[in-house]
């Protein structure tokens, strides 16, 4: 039975405190964004958002976790977090790419892609421990869809009103 448990519950390099709370902050950081969204009501909301984030930090933790379990330790054997990264980002991005729509000589969608794939960089800063980044990637990314949003509200632009050059030629 102590191995059943000791197999539940391994010993962690990180522990299981720290492990949670980087998670329950890689939910709140990227709600948030997903809050933005969902309130422009825009395909990739709240959840996504958080899903994205979550996914994210539970791969940087793991991939910590993975350079230091005892099976990974010979020499032959490398752990390179920075593919973790590339993966999350190359996955994130393939995700985001599905939200992107071209039609009727418009591009929609692109915001929202830009919003997931940032949910998952500060999901990975947020693995990764990197609360502050996080924290300030997240207030700043708010102000730039909040904020901008209305510049572009009040001024026209993504309106979608906007005629396209050449219908007039």
């Amino acid at each position: 039975m102590d191995l059943i448990i000791a197999d539940i519950i391994p010993e962690s390099r990180i522990h299981y405190p720290v492990i949670f709370a980087r998670l329950f902050g890689a939910i709140v950081f990227g709600g948030l964004i997903g809050f933005e969204r969902e309130a422009r009501d825009r395909p990739a909301g709240f959840r996504t958002h958080i899903l994205i984030s979550l996914a994210a930090a539970l791969f940087a933790i793991i991939s910590i976790e993975a350079v230091h379990m005892p099976g990974f330790t010979d020499e032959q054997v490398r752990i390179d977090p920075l593919r973790v990264i590339e993966a999350v980002t190359a996955g994130v991005a393939f995700l985001a790419a599905g939200m992107i729509v071209f039609a009727r000589g418009r591009v929609h969608g692109l915001t929202t892609g830009a919003g997931m794939w940032l949910s998952g960089a500060i999901g990975l800063a947020m693995g990764f421990g990197y609360w502050p980044i996080a924290f300030f990637t997240t207030i700043v990314a708010i102000c730039v869809l909040f904020a901008f949003g209305k510049l572009e509200q009040r001024f026209g632009f993504n309106s979608g009103q906007r005629v396209d050059r050449d219908e007039h030629k």
